[in-house]
Order: structure tokens, then sequence, then C-alpha cells
């Protein structure tokens, strides 16, 4: 199988890190035509966005959350799902917070990097919709240490990703946005989970690093156009 998409990604890392904990082998091709939008990796898939998992067979996956979900009916075993059916919606849940909740805020802070450029008020509304989600997680997440059980799965995947990304570009550039996981409490105490899993660890740091490269290369382009 073939995952098409940038490590800078915190979708394209989601499913790394999830086919990771799962032993499954991955092959990372450049996307055909070395772009989303190119002809080439549209005739595979029509949306035009990554990641995208090539199948053996040509058939193509798209979209990250139905890509794990796929690798998890396809390779069962070990599970990337929890064993009880509330734990399974609990990692679920972590998931889709992350993407409708969190994910929508990162790239309208983008314009306000440059504190020269900077409109406060958008910022502080910004930030009370992620101090928000991040209340929402902590409430509906499991005793832990993981958000839904003793080992990671696919809800720590997506998050893990995208809090990354945020202590890489949002946390370091806005005083007014608190990183949930620099105080004592619920996700504090996840982080520190995730950072002590070995693959979890290994995956997110080199997002970490793809994602210092991305934003080193393309800042002003994306606070331009953002």
């Amino acid at each position: 199988m073939q995952l098409y998409g940038a490590l800078a990604s915190p979708y394209v890392t989601r499913v790394i890190l999830f086919a990771r904990l799962k032993n499954i082998p991955l092959q990372r091709p450049p996307v055909p035509g070395d772009n989303p939008r190119s002809v080439e990796y549209h005739a595979l898939n029509p949306i035009g966005k990554v990641p995208g998992l090539e199948l053996d067979d040509g058939r193509l996956i798209p979209e990250s959350d139905v890509i794990c979900e796929y690798l998890e009916d396809a390779y069962p075993d070990p599970p990337g799902l929890p064993a009880e059916p509330l734990d399974r919606m609990t990692s679920r849940l972590v998931a889709r917070i992350t993407d409708l909740y969190i994910s929508p805020r990162f790239q309208p802070l983008l314009p306000h990097l440059d504190p020269a450029r900077r409109e406060q008020t958008a910022v502080d509304e910004i930030g009370a919709g992620l101090a928000k989600a991040f209340t929402s997680l902590e409430h509906f997440m499991g005793p832990g240490p993981f958000c839904a059980g003793s080992v990671p799965t696919l809800g720590d995947c997506a998050l893990g990703t995208y809090m990354q990304l945020l202590k890489n570009v949002v946390f370091p550039a806005f005083d007014s946005i608190a990183d949930p996981t620099a105080a004592p409490g619920r996700l504090a105490d996840w982080w520190q989970a995730m950072q002590s899993h070995p693959v979890c660890k290994r995956c997110l740091d080199d997002y970490g690093r793809a994602v210092d490269e991305f934003m080193a290369a393309n800042r002003d382009t994306l606070q331009e156009h953002s």
C-alpha cells in the first residue's frame, strides 16, 4: 500500500502514526504529478486532497479517518481502537472534536502570526474557541493515561498530531492562547503519556521537524493568503 501526502500535514501524520502503532508498513512515494491538484492525482482521487491510500489493486481511499478505519478493519491485530464500545466511542469522539473544533481554528490564526499585523480581537475569539475545545476534550476523555485507555488509539493519533502543530506554531506565537498541556490537568497527563510512548514520540518529533521546515519555507506566503 502507498500513502500519498507530505509529513507536514497533520492528517497524513495521523495515518502514519496509526499505521505504525498497528505495525502496518506503508510505502511513501511522491504524490502523482508532484501535487495533489495534478491531473494525475485527480485521476486517483477527485477530492484532490491528501492523505490518499492507494491499495495494491489500484483503488484509492481518501480522508484520514476513513483510511484509519479501513486499516483497523483490514488489519485488526493489534487493535487501533479499544475493545469496549464506550471506549471506542471516546477514541472516535476525541478525533471528531479535533477535526471539528480544533483544526478549523488553526488556519485563521496564520495571518496574525506577525505581531505587527495582528488583530487581537480576532485572535482572542479564536483562542476562546480553542479553549472550549480543550475543555470538551478533558470532559469526554477517559481516565487514561491515553484518551481512551492504557494504549494509544485512533483519537490519540488525531489529537496528538494537532497538539504538536499547535505547540510548534501557535502557542509560541500567541501569549493569549494557553497550551493546555503546560498546566496540571487531564491533557497534561495525556501529553506526558504520548511523550513517554516511543512510537508516538518518534512520530510526533518527526512531524514537528517537518512543520518547522514547512513554516520556515512558507511563512510569508501563508500569512499573505490566509
